[in-house]
């Protein structure tokens, strides 16, 4: 085995220190099949500006629901995820952290979430930010009125970095509560 190096392969860092210079991949390739620009454009300005609430799908329950409104997934935005969450009167949502921010803005109700076992109180008008790696989980403190939010991370930029992480530390409730046996979500 050749341990010999020549002089190109070294970094001077400090005088007298010679370091060994090693490749490494910091951002990976960005590649696809080459598309005219005009035809993206095109694609991009026919999308809808205004999303109707009638058309939002919520999804898991019973006490913590989700719907997407923003993603690059379905095509309406490149490095912004937005999603609507509604917790159901005396929800609350899985105990879960991620590597990627999110900025609440509360659109109705009252509650708090927990940041990495620190309590912070939240209601409508305010806006809650989840700092980057935090295990949080978010709780309605109304028993009779649902609490909703929108969600605004940026979350496709650490997905395209492959800053994956993310982890559930305590599922989502499976049973809902009780006396709010029937509750649906709804956008108003």
């Amino acid at each position: 085995m050749d341990h010999e190096k020549t002089a190109d392969q070294y970094e001077d860092w400090e005088a007298g220190q010679r370091h060994y210079k090693k490749p490494r991949l910091y951002v990976r390739e960005i590649s696809g099949m080459s598309y005219c620009l005009d035809d993206e454009l095109k694609r991009l300005r026919s999308l809808p500006r205004v999303i109707k609430g009638k058309d939002l799908n919520f999804k898991k329950g019973p006490q913590y629901f989700n719907c997407t409104i923003l993603s690059p997934k379905n095509g309406t935005s490149q490095s912004i995820f937005a999603h609507m969450v509604v917790i159901a009167p005396g929800g609350k949502s899985q105990k879960h952290g991620h590597v990627n921010e999110a900025c609440f803005y509360i659109l109705d109700g009252q509650g708090y979430d927990i940041h990495d076992g620190k309590r912070a109180d939240w209601k409508a008008g305010d806006v809650a930010i989840v700092p980057n790696a935090t295990v949080h989980q978010h709780f309605n403190a109304d028993p009779d009125r649902p609490a909703r939010a929108i969600i605004i991370k940026s979350k496709p930029f650490f997905l395209f970095m492959n800053m994956l992480f993310q982890d559930v530390v305590e599922e989502q409730p499976k049973h809902p509560v009780p006396g709010h046996e029937e509750f649906k979500p709804s956008i108003t």
